[in-house]
């Protein structure tokens, strides 16, 4: 049995930096071996407090199969009130475990990674399924984490974007979240306080918020041919998704907890608004046309966060970066 080894965040991001099209290829790769039967991946569990309804950590159990089989657990804590203090609204950890044996032979610090497999998952549906050449008018709604790791994932293969709209409930995020995007990728960037003008004018729209109910109803605009990113899965009115065309993840994961696809479903008593996953688009099975938005709501498979930790690990522990933590189990002999 190898050795336990710790590999922390800065180490991550280094991996996940300096090579994010082999992370979209891996998430590729892993939705569809998902979609043919070769992973587990059961239900999230919640931790939830009376005291603190808007805060929860979620444990992702997942199992791997293939040449390289793994299994593990991302521990992701979302927190709200973080951005108050200006900390980052979710930390994590991910456990690897030994496919053979179920002995953990790795902790990765895995915030960088959650946000990594979202943003990869996001790039991989913008190549999937935007109209024509690419989204050249993109709109963040959110300023966050996921929204700046979406937007280095955007460059990290052909997508052009020429104008970056922000929207964020704080405008000091929305104009910092603007000056990154242009000064890291070029794009004409700016903060916009008008929602419904940005909404309509967008190509792609990534909603990367934490609202915990629907806010995106009839009233506001969207137009045929727009690919809408429903990241944080809960901005979307029921009326508004069952005019449009929808792409999930998983089904059975996106259709609980409240999400707008679930929220569809319950008010509208069916899954006919469902036109597959993102597997079958990348299979050829499911073809859309851009007559309607086009809606991606990925629930967020812990296989990704299992693929993308993996390739981490391996990465590391090549490259002399992986943690040993000499004697962690205190016994490997039952006698």
């Amino acid at each position: 049995m190898s050795a336990f080894h710790v590999i922390d965040g800065s180490v991550a991001q280094d991996v996940i930096g300096s090579a994010p099209s082999d992370i979209l290829d891996i998430v590729r790769e892993t939705y569809l071996q998902h979609s043919h039967g070769a992973t587990v991946n059961p239900n999230s569990y919640f931790l939830r407090f009376p005291h603190d309804p808007g805060a929860r950590i979620i444990a992702l159990p997942a199992h791997l199969g293939g040449d390289a089989p793994v299994s593990g657990l991302k521990w992701i804590a979302s927190y709200p009130q973080n951005v108050d203090q200006n900390l980052p609204r979710a930390s994590a950890v991910l456990l690897l475990n030994d496919a053979a044996t179920g002995y953990p032979f790795a902790c990765l610090e895995a915030s960088g990674i959650s946000a990594a497999r979202t943003a990869a998952s996001a790039a991989l549906a913008v190549e999937t399924l935007a109209d024509g050449d690419g989204p050249k008018t993109v709109l963040f709604v959110g300023a966050g984490v996921i929204a700046r790791t979406v937007s280095d994932f955007l460059t990290a293969r052909t997508t052009e974007v020429r104008e970056c709209l922000v929207h964020d409930h704080v405008d000091a995020y929305a104009e910092t979240f603007a000056a990154y995007a242009a000064d890291t990728h070029g794009w004409q960037a700016r903060a916009v306080d008008r929602i419904d003008e940005a909404l309509a004018a967008a190509d792609l729209i990534v909603l990367a918020t934490t609202a915990p109910e629907p806010w995106l109803t009839d009233r506001h605009t969207l137009r045929p041919g727009q690919l809408v990113l429903n990241l944080s899965l809960r901005d979307i009115h029921p009326t508004v998704m069952i005019k449009c065309h929808n792409v999930l993840d998983d089904l059975d994961h996106c259709l609980t907890a409240r999400t707008s696809p679930h929220l569809t479903e319950l008010e509208y008593g069916t899954r006919d608004f469902i036109d597959g996953t993102l597997a079958d688009v990348l299979r050829g099975d499911v073809t859309l046309a851009h007559d309607r938005p086009t809606v991606f709501s990925p629930f967020g498979l812990g296989v990704l966060d299992l693929a993308v930790g993996h390739h981490i690990y391996r990465t590391a522990l090549r490259t002399g970066r992986a943690t040993e933590i000499p004697g962690f189990f205190p016994e490997l002999k039952r006698w």
